[in-house]
């Protein structure tokens, strides 16, 4: 029960941010979502649990809060505010993972030369890549912020992951969004990942 408490507290503390520094939270609300679809669909392949979850809930909630910099490299923006930020009840080095998984959700992967992601232990780096590639394929999926798929469900096969996406409508730009931002996923999951658009 007390563990609830904190994570809802938490919860609220970082959805505050992220509605402070958004506006709208339409893209962040939807991107949440589909990461943590992923999260639960693949639990057979990352083997993490529920802390491992709320952080990836907490860097997806906060993936785009760099914009109120502007957009040109606001997933470094994004990085340097909740690092920075001492009102997150999160400790620092839980910030840090929570910065670095939301730092990756676009551009550049993972990598020691970053000082960040250098001061992580190598089991936190993994958690990170791990994570950051659940939220760069979830990104992907809402690219032109339009909501366009519903839902997700996991498909784990021995030499790829299907991702049976439910939308409203076509949805080009988020399946070919979602393949290219999959690089990661490939490179921590060691499987390649199929995309299939059903609609209804």
């Amino acid at each position: 029960m007390a563990r609830r408490i904190r994570a809802d507290s938490l919860r609220s503390a970082v959805t505050a941010l992220a509605q402070t520094c958004m506006g709208d939270m339409t893209h962040t609300q939807q991107v949440t979502m589909l990461a943590l679809q992923l999260f639960d669909g693949l639990g057979d392949l990352h083997r993490l649990g529920s802390a491992e979850r709320d952080l990836l809930e907490y860097a997806a909630l906060l993936h785009d809060i760099g914009w109120v910099r502007g957009w040109r490299g606001h997933h470094k923006s994004s990085l340097e505010m909740i690092v920075d930020n001492l009102l997150l009840p999160l400790d620092g080095k839980t910030r840090l993972i929570v910065g670095s998984i939301a730092r990756y959700h676009r551009k550049a992967l993972p990598s020691k030369k970053h000082d960040h992601y250098a001061a992580l232990e190598e089991t936190e780096q993994l958690l990170v890549c791990k994570l950051a590639g659940l939220l760069r394929v979830a990104d992907g999926l809402d690219r032109t912020h339009e909501n366009r798929v519903r839902g997700v469900r996991c498909l784990i096969d021995q030499d790829e992951v299907l991702l049976r996406c439910s939308v409203n409508g076509p949805a080009p730009e988020e399946e070919k969004a979602a393949v290219e931002k999959a690089d990661l996923f490939t490179q921590i999951y060691r499987k390649k990942v199929t995309i299939r658009m059903v609609t209804g």
